[in-house]
Parts: structure tokens; C-alpha cells; sequence
């Protein structure tokens, strides 16, 4: 039989609780749990007037953008329309059914002023970080990095070429926030200072973004996010933008180890990374700092056409010199210098030489250096530190670690496919660094609600 239309039937009151419209097993009631603003108003309590209009609760505010990174909602705008809709995200922002959302608009506000000024968000992501560390999800001991592109919101078409970018006919005063951003952070090691080779491409409206072809396909404006994790459950212990190249992202590491032994105490036994993080000075750093370098090391010493190589080659530390198979010296300096410009390069690689009439005479010489007058060597300016990086990967553990690695390549993945970070949305170092934040926030608080979900309750009768 047919039943009677439904029709709604207005009444004049409703009993009506949000709580009980909130499933049990929702992914907020677990987050919930893990999120503690209760210090958040004395915290930017100087940054508020004293007089004036009272503000929007800013508890609010960062509960909602909880929302939006933790669900993947990158629109502020559609944001509140979700809030306004959704009763599970009204009950996780603490808003009945009757109170108004706070306009898009209010969140720029606040992000461009206060929060930024009082270092709001990375506050909130280092509490939560603690939270990890005392329900015992972080060791310390096992920490892995590396950096992943994120494509700026910026184009070719508003760019210029490097020939033609003068930064000295910017105006500070008539210039767009995230080109103030770029000029501020022009002596930033992470940023301007990163490097001396200027980009093919500089836009327009986000100078401080990179133009790079990383990915082997066409090029674009990235910034980089760099991730420093625990490995023992993929908690994410820091987090630093940089630019998206080698040395700005390598140097952000030093950053973040330095940054979470200040904070959190943390005091690793190895660092894991890829090969990209094993030239430089990198390796040496971590050996002076009594951390293990579990990365691979770009050596170019070895030879592929028989002939011998630097390892056939014995190292005299006390005279500085390397001894050939046949006995000979190779030395990096034959007299001392008077003049110190004609001493070491300065460029993190020494040479060291053989004498020419030696080679010659040399019986071994088609083995050695065949098509040279006298054999070279060169020697990095950390061969030590890189040295302990070679005998650590011949270790059962090394090869634990680089399966650990991959555990950095997962939470990337999570981040642009789930959380929908692909490209960002605000502009500038700052906008930039805001975003990674509070991505990385969302990861963590994600992985506490999987690991500790809420306990279930009964369903009333």
C-alpha cells in the first residue's frame, strides 16, 4: 500500500541535541580528544586591543580551519559553508544550531595580523607534536627526512627572466604582500641566501617561489615542504618551506633538528634521507652533532674503465698526502705558502697531485692515469664524515632504514591526495609556511585519532 506523503511539519520547539547527531565513530570525536586550546586566549591576549568591538572567539577560528585541513576543504569560503551545513563540524567548532559562522573574510584578517605576529600556528603544531611525544608515538631516535614539491599559486605568463628581474626597482611601499615577503627574506637561508644562482623565471606575484623543473616534466612556480619525522609511527616532528632547491632544503633540515632539540629535547640516533641531503657539508654536521647519517653518498670518485680509483689509494692524515699502489706521494702542497689566497680553494675540494716526471717513470701508469701526465686525486672537504656514511650503508641496519625512508614519501602522498595540498593557496614565505603548518597539524592529529580512536559508546534504545 502507498504510504502518505512527507511533508515537514513545523513545531514551535524542538528538543534537539548535537552531541546525539554526531556519529560515535566520527573521525572529529577522535580528534577532538587531541586538540587543547585552552591556552590559546592568553596567548594572543597582547595581541588584541583593549578597547574597540569584541572579536570572534579566535578558538573558533582555528577550529575551523582544523576542519578544512584535516578534511581537505582548501577554500576558506566553501569552508564556512560546510561549518554552517555539517553538524559534526559545528560540534567539533563548538556552535549550536542557532549560532552565526564567521565571514571568509575574517580569516585573512587574522591570519595576515595576529596569528602571524604571535607565531600562533607553529604554536599549535609544536603542542601538538608534545602531545605525540607523551602518548609515546615519538622515540627521537629514528628521525627521516626530505622535501616535497608544492606547486605556488603563481604562472609563466606574469613572470620575467632573470635578465630582465631588478629587484632594486621595487617599491616596499607600493608592493603586494608577498613581494614585501620577498624582499624581507632576500638574506634568509631558506630562502634569498639559499643560493647565488638566480631562477630562469621570477614571478610577478610571488617572487620568493621557485622556478623548477624537478619532477623531469615542464616547469613550474613550487615552494618546498620539509618534512622531519619519527619513524616509529610517522609523526611528524617538524616542519620547514623553503625554496625548492638542494641547498635551501638540506640547510632546513639543520634548521628543524636544531629547532626540536630546543623544543622537545629530541636527540636522534641516526638521520634518514636520500642522496640529496649526502654532499655538502651535510654528512660532517651530522657526525660533529653524534648522528648517524643513514644516506647515500654521491661519490664521484670511483672509475668504470679499470684504471684504479681513489679507494686504491692509501690516506696519510699526518702528512696530508695519499700514497699510490707503487709507493709514490700525491700531495695537496709541495711549499708552504706565504700568501694564503694560494693555498686552499676555499671550495670544499682538495687536489692533491703526483709529480709529473714520477708518473712518467711510473711501470703502473697505464693502469693509473693513462691519459694524463700525472695522477690527481680529489679529496671532499668532509671525506671523513662521508667516509662514516660509506661504512654505515654496508650495515644489516642501513638497510632497515632506507625501507623507514618511504615512511616521508607516504605522508607526502597523504598530503596532496587526501588532504588535498597539490598547490597552495595563499602566497608568499609566509602564506606558504602557514599552510605547511597547519597541514602538517591536521597529519598528526589524524594519526592520534587512528592510533587512540574514541571509545564507543552504546546506542540509546
Amino acid at each position: 500500500m502507498l504510504g502518505p506523503r512527507q511533508e515537514a511539519q513545523a513545531a514551535l520547539f524542538y528538543e534537539f541535541s548535537l552531541n546525539d547527531h554526531v556519529p560515535q565513530d566520527h573521525l572529529l570525536r577522535s580528534i577532538d580528544r587531541f586538540v587543547d586550546l585552552s591556552d590559546i586566549r592568553q596567548y594572543l591576549s597582547e595581541f588584541y586591543s583593549h578597547t574597540g568591538r569584541p572579536s570572534i572567539d579566535p578558538e573558533l577560528l582555528i577550529r575551523m580551519l582544523l576542519v578544512g585541513y584535516c578534511f581537505g576543504i582548501r577554500s576558506e569560503r566553501r569552508l564556512c559553508e560546510e561549518v554552517h551545513l555539517n553538524l559534526a563540524y559545528r560540534w567539533f567548532c563548538r556552535l549550536d544550531l542557532s549560532d552565526p559562522i564567521p565571514d571568509h573574510s575574517t580569516f585573512s584578517k587574522n591570519r595576515h595580523g595576529r596569528f602571524r605576529e604571535s607565531a600562533l600556528l607553529r604554536h599549535l603544531f609544536e603542542k601538538t607534536v608534545a602531545r605525540c611525544i607523551a602518548d609515546g608515538l615519538v622515540s627521537g631516535q629514528r628521525l627521516a627526512a626530505d622535501a616535497s614539491l608544492i606547486e605556488a599559486d603563481a604562472n609563466k605568463q606574469n613572470s620575467t627572466p632573470k635578465e630582465d628581474w631588478d629587484r632594486s626597482a621595487i617599491d616596499p611601499t607600493d608592493a603586494p604582500r608577498a613581494v614585501r615577503e620577498y624582499l624581507n627574506v632576500l638574506d634568509d637561508a631558506a630562502f634569498g641566501a639559499a643560493s647565488e644562482v638566480e631562477p630562469k623565471f621570477t614571478s610577478h606575484s610571488d617572487p620568493s617561489s621557485q622556478w623548477t623543473a624537478a619532477r623531469k616534466g615542464p616547469a613550474f612556480f613550487a615552494y618546498s615542504t620539509n618534512y622531519l619525522i619519527d619513524t616509529d609511527h610517522s609523526v611528524i616532528v617538524d616542519i620547514e618551506g623553503t625554496r625548492s632547491i638542494r641547498q635551501a632544503e638540506a640547510g632546513s633540515v639543520r634548521t628543524m633538528l636544531d629547532r626540536i632539540k630546543h623544543r622537545h629535547d629530541l636527540d636522534p640516533e641516526r638521520l634518514i634521507a636520500d642522496s640529496a641531503y649526502g654532499s655538502g657539508p651535510m654528512p660532517g654536521w651530522l657526525v660533529d652533532r653524534k648522528i648517524n647519517p643513514h644516506i647515500p653518498v654521491l661519490d664521484k670518485a670511483g672509475r668504470t674503465d679499470g684504471t684504479w680509483s681513489r679507494v686504491d689509494f692509501e690516506r696519510d692524515p699526518e702528512n696530508n698526502q695519499y700514497i699510490c699502489p707503487e709507493g709514490e706521494p700525491l700531495k695537496q702542497f709541495r711549499r708552504n705558502y706565504s700568501d694564503p689566497n694560494r693555498g686552499p680553494s676555499g671550495k670544499g675540494v682538495a687536489k692533491y697531485q703526483a709529480l709529473k716526471h714520477t708518473c712518467q717513470a711510473c711501470p703502473s701508469k697505464m693502469q693509473c692515469c693513462p691519459n694524463a701526465e700525472a695522477r690527481k686525486i680529489t679529496r671532499e672537504e668532509h671525506e671523513d664524515a662521508r667516509q662514516v656514511a660509506r661504512d654505515i650503508a654496508k650495515a644489516k641496519q642501513y638497510a632497515v632504514s632506507m625501507r623507514l625512508r618511504k615512511k616521508v614519501e607516504m605522508l607526502f602522498a597523504h598530503l596532496k591526495r587526501i588532504l588535498g595540498l597539490g598547490r597552495l593557496r595563499l602566497r608568499g614565505p609566509c602564506g606558504a609556511n602557514d599552510e605547511f603548518l597547519l597541514a602538517a597539524t591536521a597529519q598528526n592529529l589524524r594519526k592520534l585519532a587512528k592510533i587512540f580512536p574514541a571509545p564507543q559508546q552504546a546506542r540509546k534504545a
